[in-house]
């Protein structure tokens, strides 16, 4: 079922909105040469080490988009997140013409200014990546927020939490996947 928005989109924007809400799975080859990277993005966080959660969540992009075998996407890890009229904004994605993609990301929250917990932070990394998966890998003419999209959001978590090494995701239970960020 449809978002509530779909009955604004123009009829083209609809096409592209239902294609993208028929791919429910990333298949990302070799997930689990990607796995180590995420103790190192965790570690960095939990000693609010700006340079290593930049460091690790470029190298983990880059190995997303070698491994899906697109062009490469900047990472761009910013301190606190920016308020919106009563949120805050966790990730951003652009891309223009002629121009390197990029992903925004920040590590704290605007609210406290406390640096946000992996498993936010590697959804959110994710959630951007898989918007420059839209246009590079599926060439979808437009990234849309559809069920496909955070199904396949979902996915690419899982994949790379993997379901093994059972004994990380056991010692740190931050590490389990879950639905939402």
């Amino acid at each position: 079922m449809p978002f509530s928005y779909f009955s604004r989109l123009s009829p083209a924007a609809k096409k592209v909105y239902l294609a993208s809400d028929g791919v429910k799975d990333v298949a990302l080859p070799n997930a689990e040469m990607l796995q180590p990277l995420l103790p190192v993005l965790r570690e960095a966080l939990l000693k609010d080490d700006h340079r290593a959660v930049a460091a690790a969540a470029d190298a983990l992009v880059l190995g997303i988009t070698k491994l899906m075998r697109v062009p490469e996407v900047s990472v761009v890890v910013l301190a606190e997140r920016p308020r919106r009229k009563g949120s805050e904004l966790h990730g951003l994605y652009t891309v223009a013409p002629g121009r390197k993609a990029q992903i925004k990301v920040w590590m704290r929250t605007a609210a406290l200014g406390k640096v946000v917990a992996f498993k936010t932070f590697l959804r959110t990394l994710l959630h951007e990546v898989l918007h420059h998966l839209d246009y590079a890998h599926y060439k979808f003419r437009d990234s849309f927020h559809t069920q496909g999209f955070y199904s396949r959001e979902s996915s690419l978590v899982k994949q790379l939490m993997g379901e093994a090494p059972g004994a990380m995701r056991q010692s740190n239970p931050e590490l389990r996947p879950s639905k939402a960020i």
